[in-house]
């Protein structure tokens, strides 16, 4: 079965899907000057669109992956995900600390999701 690529780069493509399950890069915020809600709130705007581009949506996510550069943020970015995410929806999720590529960038998201039927 062929992958699908959506916004392909040098270095990396923002979708690819495969069998019906979508994978997203990891999003991190645009605006690096926001505090840790402002970056969330951007970053899960963004996967929002990316997931309706590939005909899914948050209510199925399979899994998430979110690296935090600084795990005082942790409350501060949970604020955000439990007013977005779908309750009797939540995926699975792991949070876990991570030096990120760019120092100015507070958290990155990692979406794995499965298509809409």
């Amino acid at each position: 079965m062929a992958i699908q690529r959506f916004h392909v780069g040098p270095r990396l493509s923002e979708i690819a899907i495969h069998n019906g399950t979508v994978y997203l890069a990891g999003q991190i915020a645009e605006s690096t000057d926001l505090d840790i809600v402002g970056q969330t709130k951007e970053v899960l705007a963004s996967v929002d669109a990316l997931l309706a581009e590939a005909n899914s949506d948050k209510t199925l996510i399979v899994s998430t992956q979110i690296y935090l550069a600084d795990m005082q943020d942790f409350a501060g970015m949970n604020s955000v995900w439990e007013s977005w995410v779908v309750q009797g929806a939540t995926p699975p999720r792991a949070t876990v600390e991570a030096k990120l590529a760019n120092p100015k960038c507070k958290v990155e998201f990692v979406i794995v999701a499965a298509q809409k039927d």
